[in-house]
């Protein structure tokens, strides 16, 4: 069995799916259907750049979807892809969109639509400067929830994201995980101050929710071919009006990216293929479950092998 999993902010680059638009009419359309939805050129700024207009989280988080909608659309319509195989659909973070557009529960423009202003309301929740990130690296979750406790910290320093074994996430306000570091430091624990706008999923990001709302439930969600697993709660999904409330909390809440690939795993998932810009998803995937196949795509040749490997 296997389940198809889609990146989320911080894959992007200039250039990304270049390779498919230029080979496949059916790309082409994709990136000319966002430009027409969103009323700019996204399609230019994901193939040429510039990275600093690429990088604004309102433009990487419908860019990151097309892109992965773009890649798979190829793979079903061009490559005839089998599904026949597939259990389960997942996304990092906005990956969640990617894997509800492609599992026919949210039309592609709709989730053009909520990403463009889910990326401006989590932009505009928190004042540029108030808030940091960083990625702790080789300690485990339980120790540095405890550690958290232990500091009695008065400000915001959550768990954004549990992405893997030794590869965790912290967001809040910046006295808060500046004060964090100091502990790390002291600890001799290893940690990478993230170069981001906003400090994303963590409860500063209850504003962001807030504006997220009514936009989410404006909009028309259909019952998935394919099971979701949620980032909120790490296990599938697929009725319509609890992904739009799990999709909500979201945006404040700990993406379990770790949780998620230990229960698909646990469902008897052996491979794993990554739709979308980067390996990202894949090199978490390997460092939290043992005995996989991994597998992303992200050029022709990517493709074949992998059409290649399914046939056998």
């Amino acid at each position: 069995m296997n389940a198809i999993l889609f990146p989320g902010q911080g894959s992007q680059i200039v250039g990304m799916g270049s390779e498919f638009y230029n080979n496949f009419e059916i790309v082409k359309k994709i990136f000319q259907e966002a430009d027409d939805k969103l009323n700019y050129k996204i399609s230019k700024i994901i193939l040429e750049g510039p990275e600093e207009k690429l990088k604004l989280t309102q433009i990487t988080q419908p860019a990151i979807l097309t892109v992965s909608y773009a890649i798979f659309s190829v793979l079903k319509k061009e490559f005839n892809f089998d599904f026949k195989s597939t259990k389960y659909f997942a996304g990092h973070s906005l990956g969640e969109y990617s894997a509800l557009v492609c599992s026919e529960s949210l039309n592609f423009n709709d989730a053009l639509f909520l990403l463009y202003e889910r990326g401006k309301s989590m932009q505009e929740a928190v004042p540029v400067g108030k808030g940091s990130m960083i990625a702790v690296l080789g300690s485990k979750i339980e120790e540095l929830n405890n550690l958290i406790k232990e500091l009695k910290i008065k400000g915001v320093c959550e768990i954004a994201n549990d992405n893997a074994d030794g590869q965790t996430i912290l967001s809040g306000d910046i006295e808060s995980i500046n004060l964090l570091q100091t502990v790390l430091k002291e600890n001799k624990k290893k940690f990478i101050p993230l170069n981001v706008s906003a400090p994303f999923h963590c409860s500063l990001m209850n504003p962001a929710a807030n504006k997220m709302k009514d936009k989410i439930y404006s909009v028309d969600f259909k019952k998935p071919i394919f099971d979701v697993v949620c980032n909120v709660t790490s296990k599938p999904e697929n009725d319509p009006e609890n992904i739009k409330k799990l999709l909500i909390e979201q945006i404040y809440s700990t993406v379990r990216w770790r949780e998620s690939i230990i229960n698909m795993s646990k469902e008897k998932i052996t491979d794993f293929i990554e739709i979308g810009p980067g390996k990202v998803l894949s090199g978490m995937v390997k460092r939290t479950v043992k005995n996989i196949n991994c597998f992303s795509i992200n050029s022709i040749d990517d493709m074949k092998k992998i059409i290649d490997e399914f046939k056998k």
